[in-house]
């Protein structure tokens, strides 16, 4: 084990032995529930937290601990994930589990008050990542996590994790304001340079007997570390010919081969604006209403830079260059593809009425909306620099993309010692993808398209879940959920590789039961045992994904079946006033596992393509470590680390051999966060570790070299941060992340050291 990952380690244990009595608090259900001492999966109202969290992370907790510019931030030492946030403002941002890596994002659920955030369109790392940008930090109350696919009332998505953003409602009139910024010193190859972000938040709310409101509005100005390295694989052998050159660099590609690095690309420049009012009534009759609209707005220039000059020191991009004594033909696509204008107005909404939390039958009813009204990418497809003036190019247009939920829920406590609860679920997701030929890239009209992706997928489900008290010490969570799926209306055109075909709908059913057993061994001690079943479907990006050229063809894969789960769990915890311990021992099968790898589209061919397939089986085992103590030695000092194990392979996969036995791509084996908290009066000082080994980014671990452009590193970050309350109103915070500067790449650089400091004022 490296000496970082034990510095790590160290902490997390000792808060575990530091703590005479630990472990979480246990289960509420559906608004009333389990009785405290009970961690149990249960299915709460639909559109809510299903059961007390595995890990809740409250906003006046992070506010002290963690460097929050974004709302992704606030899970920064959350154990067993990794939200994979390339700077701040980062919109491609999604989330790895201790299951499944950061390119499975169809395997969580990211919910903002009811509304799914988290891109069921996709399952990648790109336009398939979580819109966080719907709830500004400021406005977040708490962040609830709970893991595996063992609540009834969550369908397959929920196989990773299930994150729950809860933000506030004032009580009385409230005002705030908050100013941040960020400074980063940025040095890798032939970039330097320092790069800064800063934001403005406002709000203000109030209650008015049974009305509330809350208005907000955030703006966000943030530039970035390069996200892409241009590079060029060196020939075999030396040569003479083309254009002398300097300032390249000699190094290796993620599989090992000898590479020239000639530039950086992805400098992005991003303005965002999020604007939020949330309405609540509470009717006479108990019947409580609320409604959130958010509107986000972003606008994204991303530039590049050479790092190759000719004899009279120009920067060049593009020709028949020499490079330390090889020749090169460097494409006007090695820039040119990492340059863009990105311009975005995506809509939230959520509804939801539910009854009050007395008697014996409670429901409820929710409806969420998220709709991509305008979203246009424009990419030069000529060299630079003469593309930065203009020229032909293209336009990727997702406007009219977006999905909606609808659900209704009850529960019944009538039944002595049952706790029953059901509900109904459908939700919808349409892709609307197309790509323009351009004269003019940066303002020119949209010309013919060449290339473009329709389809949707829907699911019902059922879902029924009891709480039985079998004994006052021992309490038992049946559920079940049945689902209904079908994708349609698919279809894909492009112009080269010439394709035009309506593609086959689909349809399946599934069904997906779990069970959980929870035994209060004594006062502090809990012992809990889960099984659950989940059919992932596949998303409708997976089945009818805009086809793609490059080294291998990317197409797509319209015959996809559902990826199943069955994840087992075992957990012991234990829990005093002042902290809390958990050990869970995990394994997750997955059949049919939804991942892309690169094979023959035709049997026998030996052209290879790459596309989305169901490898026919996965499987990860491993164990988490988590505790949390406060007043450790001394008064105000409080300790909280986790230890993660994941030991994930494939294995089988009959149409790519050489995947099988084999390490499942981006899932690290280890990870560790450690964080120390002393409070003294009104201020609060932290220093937060965080760790991760390497892993590895291709299916068959092709790629020996991780720390390059598009491989994934290990790493060891160290935070640090300070919080001042001046008074009830004043509220000011420094602090540093990456204070060490681990120069780390998880496929893209990672930002390195940077300040950040907010100043925020509230009454």
């Amino acid at each position: 084990m490296p000496v970082s990952m034990r510095l790590c380690a160290g902490v997390s244990l000792l808060a575990l032995l530091a703590t005479p009595a630990l472990a979480q608090t246990l289960a509420q259900n559906m608004g009333a529930g389990l009785s405290s001492e009970f961690v149990i999966v249960s299915a709460e109202r639909a559109g809510e937290n299903p059961a007390t969290p595995d890990i809740e992370v409250t906003a006046a907790k992070a506010g002290e601990q963690i460097n929050t510019v974004n709302t992704e931030d606030m899970l920064k030492y959350a154990p067993s994930l990794l939200v994979r946030k390339r700077h701040f403002g980062d919109t491609q941002d999604p989330v790895a589990t201790r299951t499944s890596g950061v390119g499975a994002s169809a395997r969580n659920l990211i919910f903002v008050d009811g509304i799914m955030i988290n891109s069921p369109i996709g399952n990648n790392n790109g336009a398939a990542s979580p819109h966080f940008g719907v709830a500004a930090p400021q406005d977040v109350s708490r962040i609830d996590v709970l893991y595996g696919p063992f609540a009834a009332a969550y369908g397959g998505g929920s196989i990773g994790a299930v994150i729950n953003i809860t933000t506030r409602m004032p009580d009385h009139f409230e005002l705030y304001g908050d100013a941040q910024g960020a400074v980063q010193d940025y040095d890798l190859y032939g970039s330097s340079a320092t790069v800064g972000t800063w934001q403005l938040a406002a709000g203000a709310g109030e209650r008015a007997g049974a009305f509330s409101w809350r208005l907000s509005a955030n703006h966000l100005d943030a530039k970035s570390q390069p996200l892409s390295i241009a590079t060029l694989s060196r020939p075999p052998s030396p040569g003479t010919a083309g254009t002398p050159v300097t300032g390249g660099f000699d190094g290796l590609a993620r599989t090992g081969s000898h590479i020239a690095i000639i530039g950086a690309a992805g400098l992005e420049h991003q303005v965002q604006d999020t604007d939020t009012l949330k309405l609540a009534y509470d009717f006479d009759s108990g019947i409580e209403a609320a409604y959130t609209v958010s509107l986000f707005h972003q606008d994204d220039e991303a530039g590049a830079e050479t790092y190759l000059r000719d004899g009279a020191g120009t920067p060049v991009y593009s020709g028949s260059l020499n490079i330390g004594g090889y020749q090169y033909n460097v494409g006007a696509s090695s820039f040119s593809n990492n340059v863009y204008h990105w311009q975005l107005t995506h809509l939230a909404q959520g509804l939801s009425l539910k009854s009050g939390p007395d008697g014996d039958f409670t429901w409820s009813l929710v409806a969420s909306n998220y709709a991509y009204l305008y979203d246009n990418q424009r990419v030069p497809g000529t060299a630079l620099p003469g593309a930065s003036a203009g020229g032909a190019g293209s336009i990727n247009r997702l406007t009219g993309t977006g999905w909606y939920t609808l659900d209704a829920g009850g529960e019944w406590r009538g039944f002595a010692g049952h706790d029953i609860s059901f509900g109904l679920h459908r939700d919808e997701e349409t892709l609307s993808q197309r790509r323009f030929a351009a004269t003019d890239w940066i303002s020119g009209a949209p010309g013919a398209i060449t290339q473009s992706a329709h389809g949707r997928t829907a699911t019902n489900a059922l879902w029924l879940q009891d709480i039985w008290t079998i004994l006052p010490e021992l309490k038992a969570a049946l559920g079940a959920r049945l689902e209904d799926w079908r994708a349609y209306d698919g279809s894909n055109y492009s112009a080269s590789p010439a394709l035009n075909v309506a593609q086959p709908p689909l349809s399946t059913q599934a069904f997906s039961p779990k069970v959980s057993l929870a035994w209060q061994v004594s006062q502090r001690w809990t012992l809990t045992a889960s099984w659950g079943g989940a059919y992932r479907m596949p998303t409708v990006t997976e089945l009818y994904q805009t086809v793609t050229t490059g080294t291998f063809l990317s197409v797509p894969n319209p015959n996809l079946k559902p990826e199943h789960a069955n994840t087992f769990e075992l957990s012991a915890q234990r829990h005093a006033r002042d902290g809390i311990v958990r050990l869970s021992l995990y394994q997750e099968d997955i059949d049919g596992a939804l991942l892309s790898q690169s094979a023959p589209l035709v049997t026998g061919s030996t052209t290879l393509y790459s596309y989305v397939q169901n490898v026919d089986h996965t499987r990860v085992k491993g164990f988490e470590l988590y505790a949390d103590q406060n007043d450790v030695m001394i008064p105000g000092l409080e300790l909280m680390g986790s230890l993660t194990y994941a030991d994930g392979h494939i294995t089988s996969d009959p149409v790519f051999a050489k995947a099988v036995n084999k390490f499942i791509p981006q899932l690290p084996r280890w990870r560790a966060n450690a964080v120390a908290t002393y409070r003294i009066e009104q201020w609060a000082f932290t220093l937060g570790a965080r760790y991760s080994d390497r892993s590895f980014g291709t299916i068959d671990n092709s790629d020996p070299v991780s720390n390059v452009w598009q491989g994934f590193a290990g790493y060891f970050v160290v935070d640090a941060r300070a919080q001042f309350k001046m008074n009830d109103n004043w509220t000011l915070s420094a602090g540093v992340d990456n204070l060490n500067n681990d120069k780390y790449f998880l496929f893209h650089p990672f930002p390195q050291r940077t300040i950040v400091m907010e100043v925020r004022y509230a009454q």
